[in-house]
């Protein structure tokens, strides 16, 4: 059977383009209309493309079905005080059924009785299928929220944010702090993972190690409590190598909300001063480890890996699940490094900068969050990296994450040697400090790098961008 090519064009249309056109008009709508606050409102902003109706009736719609469930009551009541309610409209065009519409989701109905309110109740609220679920709602995205100063208080924020991660592992103001993740990700015994921590533990351009989101924390080839026994064991006996500084280790714990609490107590046990786990495909759990551990004298720093956010972005817009698992607790975050190429992961443009504005801006007493730059993150673009942030004023609020570029560059043995890798980058970082090279062409970078590399004779950075960029060795 052949399908039909307009079939094939529509299953090829280009969301993520659309998805840019959408965020641009946005934002130029939401900055010309000023924010929309309340002081009893939880404000959602939506963008609605309805089928049928103005976006005015789309949020009378969302304020029905996702609050009281009832129309007009009687003011002064308790239904009254539990009903949303729309609160401003920003149609595009004469049709009126695609914009903007701000609706208040009233605090009371989600406020327990000790004054807290939760990321978890908030989303299935302002974000539940009376929301983003009814066939007239040809397209209703969570765009923005406005929370009031009294709420945001009540949220726990980061145990240490971006500034008491690096005093707790006591890295130098100015010097980038690198973090690695374990490669291979899974088929790995514990004491494998013991030996692959013991080859990055001792170098002190690291301050941060986890384990890949794929080693699932239950399977009995590698125990969660044996190979984090393993790891601490191998970072303790690499103290001396350390120049003074901490390291932070983060196993994976993602899990069942109940087995999660068990391998954080288990992680815990251990000695890991961290953990990592996906809060997107287990909701609340950031809020959920940061309240057990807040009391602690020092608790983990919670890296909140975002493994399966873009499952939902398509309604729930990034930078608002990214700033709700800031006020949960995160100390960690990933969005993602700037590249010479085409992007490799999610958020890129405009999407990506919101994210880490999100994560970082000024909200209160919540500590900004230490932005994770990674997911190809290499030698040949670190520099555009440290440019990147050193021009946006994140000074020493990110933390350089590398899988791959250090655990997978491979020696004159075909050995993968993470000894090489981590060369390769202190070599890089070294021509952007000194100015060899600074970045300000992306588009030539990774020639004019590897130009550097072969003329200075540095060798692991030579080795490493020809194995990362397969295209240098041509002209080497």
């Amino acid at each position: 059977m052949q399908i039909p090519s307009d079939a094939i064009a529509m299953m090829q249309y280009d969301l993520d383009r659309r998805a840019e056109v959408i965020r641009r008009l946005v934002y130029d709508r939401m900055k010309a209309k000023g924010s929309v606050l309340s002081p009893e409102h939880i404000v959602g902003t939506y963008f609605v493309a309805s089928r049928a109706n103005r976006v005015e009736k789309v949020g009378e719609e969302i304020a029905y079905l996702m609050t009281s469930t009832v129309h007009d009551p009687l003011p002064g009541t308790l239904l009254a005080q539990c009903t949303g309610q729309v609160l401003a409209t920003d149609p595009f065009d004469a049709s009126g059924r695609v914009g903007l519409v701000w609706v208040g989701f009233p605090v009371k109905m989600m406020q327990y009785l000790d004054g807290n309110v939760y990321s978890t109740d908030v989303l299935h609220l302002m974000a539940g299928e009376g929301a983003v679920g009814l066939w007239d709602h040809s397209d209703t995205q969570l765009v923005h929220l406005q929370i009031p100063d009294e709420v945001i208080a009540t949220f726990p924020g980061p145990a240490y944010g971006a500034e008491g991660v690096r005093e707790v592992v006591r890295f130098p103001a100015g010097m980038p702090m690198f973090g690695t993740i374990l490669k291979p990700c899974s088929g790995l015994t514990a004491a494998e993972v013991g030996e692959l921590v013991r080859e990055v533990a001792g170098n002190p351009l690291f301050g941060f190690i986890k384990e890949d989101e794929n080693l699932v924390p239950g399977v009995p080839f590698c125990p969660l409590a044996d190979r984090a026994r393993e790891a601490v064991a191998a970072i303790r006996d690499a103290a001396a190598q350390r120049e003074g500084r901490g390291l932070f280790y983060a196993p994976h714990i993602t899990a069942p909300p109940d087995l999660l609490m068990r391998n954080l107590e288990i992680a815990l046990e251990a000695g890991v001063n961290a953990v990592m786990f996906s809060d997107q495909f287990a909701g609340g759990t950031t809020r959920m480890v940061r309240d057990k551990t807040k009391e602690m004298a020092n608790p983990p720093a919670i890296y909140a890996h975002n493994s399966g956010i873009s499952n939902r972005t398509r309604s729930i817009w990034r930078e608002v699940l990214d700033f709700l698992v800031r006020l949960d607790g995160a100390d960690f975050r990933q969005t993602a490094p700037v590249s010479t190429a085409a992007p490799f992961l999610r958020p890129y443009g405009q999407e990506w900068a919101e994210c880490e504005e999100a994560l970082t801006r000024p909200v209160g007493r919540i500590k900004p969050v230490m932005i994770t730059r990674a997911g190809g993150l290499d030698q040949g673009n670190i520099i555009l990296n440290l440019r990147d942030a050193q021009q946006r004023g994140y000074r020493d609020g990110v933390l350089y994450l590398a899988g791959s570029a250090i655990n997978s560059i491979v020696d004159d043995f075909g050995h993968p040697s993470a000894a090489l890798g981590s060369a390769a980058m202190l070599q890089a970082i070294e021509a952007f400090r000194v100015g060899a090279v600074m970045g300000d062409e992306p588009s030539r970078h990774v020639d004019e790098l590897y130009a550097y590399a072969c003329r200075q004779q540095k060798g692991p950075l030579k080795r490493a961008l020809e194995q990362r960029y397969p295209q240098l060795a041509d002209i080497s």
